[in-house]
């Protein structure tokens, strides 16, 4: 299955919205990041953990979706979500790798780690993606 950008964007504006860019689409890893923006920074300059937990999610989603088997893309929806932060994200972008540790029938786990531009781990997120068909 081959799903590009503009196609995550449409299914997914928020992706758009919030600046994630995409590198690797596949299903065993999907990499996305975000540059880092003073609209999008807390105190000190660092991205606000809402960004990163919206890079999270939106890397987990590909990466769940990108796994639900053949046909139509399904449509991901998180179920739950599991955010350790051990240090922020300053500098130029976050870069956020997301693999599957599950894949079930409906629903796919991932894990995120959520590095900086000095390729230090900053977060880990695990996730339960649940896949609708429509």
């Amino acid at each position: 299955m081959s799903v590009t950008a503009a196609d995550i964007y449409a299914l997914a504006p928020f992706a758009q919205t919030l600046g994630v860019r995409f590198g690797k689409l596949e299903t065993d890893m999907v990499e996305a990041h975000l540059n880092c923006a003073s609209e999008l920074s807390t105190g000190g300059g660092a991205l606000h953990g809402g960004a990163l937990m919206g890079l999270a999610d939106v890397a987990g989603a590909v990466c769940a979706a990108l796994n639900g088997g053949e046909g139509p893309v399904p449509v991901p929806a998180t179920m739950e979500s599991t955010t350790h932060f051990f240090r922020p994200v300053h500098g130029t972008a976050a870069f956020a790798t997301s693999r599957p540790l599950h894949v079930g029938r409906s629903t796919v786990g991932v894990e995120v780690d959520i590095h900086d531009d000095r390729e230090r781990l900053c977060v880990r997120v695990t996730q339960l993606v649940a896949l609708k068909r429509v």
